[in-house]
């Protein structure tokens, strides 16, 4: 027996709507990010490190290490990278500290580990609550110096010629590529592209080692030979978004500013600027930092021919740094 439905066009706007609303919500749901699980909160983690309350009212977890800071000649605060904590561990040598008297500040990121989403981060807030941070524990008011180790660069920077920026890109893994353009022109995408299954988004996050040059690969085995202090769970334990997605977003959102507005901190020479870059370095491009460098001759420029992305994980190469830095 056959049947045979007949649906009159009153009967078709409802279902039409319904349709469409059942579309919408899907998409909305796909498209906004679950809400931060933020430590010291019902149901979120412990805060289990000291952190300090800036004036908007998150906090910042911090660690210290070295000697303490009322000995210490050199206070250097350490700023992690993508998908890290302030618990990482750098194999820096207890008697290039002893040495120096350094003393160590490390932190957490917003987002990250035990410190507060900001739901307005930009780079300039994050420069902010590193000058808050100091300031609250009291580090003093004298900057003597910055070392930037394989800093991120923007493809998207007006200072850069565009023959420049195009090349470099596309030297990216595709999925590198697609990601990026996600983040700067539709950020409030990045959410859904990174955890949609269709298309494959940031390679390394996938697992591909792709992005990698050999000698990255040698400190990866190196590294997973000793446990990482919770590295893994600690970073996203707040959510994906607050911590990955959103630095993804800042970092390749549009700028407050030009690398070529800065100029120089140290005019009389009382501190300097030092960018390290390796050369066989496949995340971040050597030829961007090097022409940042050219244009502003006021940062020394150092490329480590045989060092990847992961150079700071060498010993040789944080004495090296140290020692230009605090010279």
């Amino acid at each position: 027996m056959n049947t045979l439905l007949l649906f009159s066009p009153a009967m078709l706007v409802p279902i039409a709507v319904a349709f469409t609303v059942g579309l919408l919500g899907y998409a909305y749901q796909a498209l906004k990010p679950p809400p931060p699980k933020i430590c010291g909160s019902p149901g979120g983690p412990p805060v289990t490190s000291p952190r300090v309350k800036l004036s908007d009212g998150r906090h910042l977890a911090y660690r210290e290490t070295g000697v303490s800071k009322e000995v210490a000649k050199h206070k250097i605060i350490i700023i992690h990278g993508f998908d890290s904590t302030k618990d990482l561990h750098y194999p820096i040598s207890q008697e290039l500290i002893e040495e120096f008297k350094i003393y160590f500040l490390f932190f957490d990121r917003p987002g990250y580990g035990e410190s507060d989403p900001d739901p307005s981060r930009s780079v300039k807030s994050e420069a902010y609550d590193v000058q808050e941070l100091a300031d609250k524990l009291q580090i003093g008011p004298k900057l003597s110096g910055a070392a930037l180790v394989v800093p991120f660069v923007h493809y998207w920077w007006p200072c850069l010629p565009a023959n420049l920026s195009t090349e470099s890109f596309k030297r990216l893994p595709l999925q590198g590529q697609m990601t990026f353009r996600v983040a700067h022109y539709t950020p409030w995408l990045i959410y859904w592209w990174m955890t949609q299954k269709w298309f494959p988004s940031l390679s390394i996050k996938s697992g591909s080692m792709a992005a990698l040059c050999p000698q990255d690969m040698e400190i990866l085995a190196k590294l997973s030979e000793s446990p990482r202090d919770g590295q893994g769970s600690k970073s996203q334990q707040q959510g994906v978004y607050e911590s990955l997605h959103r630095d993804i977003i800042t970092g390749y959102a549009k700028w407050e500013f030009d690398p070529m507005d800065l100029s120089n901190p140290f005019p009389d020479n009382e501190g300097s600027v030092h960018i390290w870059q390796g050369g066989e370095d496949r995340i971040i491009p050597s030829r961007v930092n090097r022409y940042i460098s050219e244009k502003l001759p006021w940062i020394q420029y150092h490329e480590v021919p045989e060092a990847g992305h992961l150079l700071i994980f060498e010993s040789k190469h944080w004495e090296t740094i140290l020692r230009a830095l605090l010279h």
